[in-house]
């Protein structure tokens, strides 16, 4: 079974005019995993940068591994394989390495010719939108998942944003159990005893969101002085070994077991993130990042679902 990359690429508020140059210039730089998803609204563009690198002999789809997500409105088992073949058709692939459940959280079925990607209201363009919830249980959302692998349409499945809890539920009913688990981990919220879980149960994991407070400035859900990048123990560390603040914390979560997926739009900055492979973190160094551990969650549907879809909806204690 192929093996994800430890370091990918985040697809996450990349711009669709300029997403599919974004994808050419990572590969470019040597990036081969590619972390997309229907909610981002970019899969076509990520699509067509795919193919003009394809078609300029820069990879070949077999040196890839691509990424995509189930979103909450196709949890129902009806919908799960369209919503795949979907994402499927934008990338213009015929099979994906894996898929994965966005959230846990299964939202009211929106049509695509109605609206994609659907988000998260109901209704948008109502006086007062709504987000609905579906009585869709997880199980039925997952078999039609392993129907997925059964039909040839992706190799791997596996799930985001699940607490420890749904882990142990789902490996007592899955029949293809999962490959990844995905979940936002960082200095800030290093989810060790969740990371533990996931080993135990041979669970791969990736942390999204692995700077930070970074991805969530700019959409008014954190501060810039929330960020890891400027406490002293991590400059310190980083002035040690001669590299950016960004690298050193890079260096800590795949160092730690995980696989990271940041994002740069910037050259430069797509190439630095990836030069963290030249260098470790000593065990004080280490202990000394996790130490910076705060519980502070950036990407928390307990909060912005109440702050931005008026329903609160948490899926963490």
């Amino acid at each position: 079974m192929q093996k994800m990359p430890d370091i990918g690429f985040g697809l996450w508020k990349v711009d669709r005019d300029n997403c599919a140059d974004v994808v050419v210039e990572a590969i470019k730089a040597g990036y081969r995993h590619f972390d997309c998803a229907a909610d981002y609204g970019n899969e076509v563009e990520v699509g067509e940068g795919l193919q003009r690198a394809f078609g300029e002999g820069l990879v070949t789809r077999d040196a890839l591994w691509i990424t995509s997500k189930l979103w909450n409105t196709f949890h129902d088992p009806a919908h799960v394989e369209a919503a795949c073949q979907r994402s499927l058709n934008d990338l213009q692939l015929d099979k994906l390495d894996l898929y994965m459940i966005h959230f846990p959280i299964a939202l009211e079925y929106v049509d695509f010719e109605s609206r994609y990607p659907p988000e998260w209201f109901a209704n948008p363009d109502a006086d007062n939108p709504e987000m609905r919830l579906a009585s869709v249980p997880l199980h039925q959302t997952w078999a039609a998942m392993e129907g997925l692998v059964e039909k040839g349409l992706v190799d791997q499945i596996g799930v985001c944003n699940y607490n420890s809890a749904l882990i142990h539920d789902l490996m007592a009913y899955a029949k293809v159990r999962p490959s990844v688990l995905q979940i936002e981990a960082h200095p800030y919220l290093t989810q060790e005893k969740l990371i533990r879980l996931a080993k135990q149960y041979d669970i791969a994991v990736t942390a999204f969101s692995p700077l930070a407070s970074k991805s969530y400035v700019e959409i008014a859900m954190a501060e810039q002085s929330d960020s890891v990048l400027t406490e002293q123990v991590v400059k310190k560390v980083a002035e040690a070994h001669e590299k950016t603040p960004a690298q050193v914390i890079l260096r800590w979560a795949v160092q730690r077991g995980t696989s990271i997926i940041p994002k740069s739009t910037d050259p430069g900055h797509m190439r630095e993130n990836l030069a963290i492979t030249d260098f470790s973190l000593t065990e004080r160094q280490m202990n000394t990042i996790t130490a910076l551990n705060a519980n502070r969650r950036f990407n928390d549907p307990g909060v912005f679902c109440e702050q931005a879809f008026g329903r609160f909806h948490p899926i963490y204690d």
